[in-house]
């Protein structure tokens, strides 16, 4: 397994651990929406560190930049407080077995058309039904959980 893999998977690690942590602080302090704040806080402090330490230079060349990437924030901000309003009532399970769901399917079309300067890589039926054979299998999960 590559280190790209290793680094990856250790982000799927974390996305339920960040929506268990959060929808519980969320519950914990009676409002969701500052627990999703809390996080972005700590967040940009650590993005802040980790920029400081690799050199702003990048920044310089922001205003450059077409306006439609910034919408990524709006995107992480979109997750961050869904899944946090949301896991608490639905439970963390099934709350991101839609998320994986949503991410096969829009993964598979943004490399399929090479959409945002993504590697292109074709949707061949052997891909497809990969993706369905995965899709099964965090369904079959969630079923199995209850």
């Amino acid at each position: 397994m590559t280190h790209h893999a290793l680094i990856m998977l250790a982000a799927g690690v974390g996305i339920p651990v960040l929506a268990a942590l959060n929808a519980r602080l969320g519950a914990n302090i009676g409002s969701p929406a500052a627990a999703a704040l809390i996080l972005f806080v700590v967040a940009f402090a650590a993005t802040l560190i980790v920029t400081l330490n690799n050199g702003i230079e990048a920044l310089a060349r922001l205003p450059g930049q077409p306006w439609h990437l910034f919408l990524a924030g709006l995107l992480v901000a979109f997750y961050v407080l869904s899944i946090t309003f949301v896991a608490p009532a639905f439970g963390v399970g099934n709350a991101v077995f839609f998320v994986l769901l949503g991410q096969l399917v829009s993964a598979a079309l943004i490399d399929h058309f090479g959409m945002f300067g993504a590697q292109v890589s074709a949707l061949t039926p052997l891909r497809a039904g990969g993706i369905a054979v995965m899709g099964l299998g965090v369904a079959l999960t969630q079923m199995a959980a209850r």
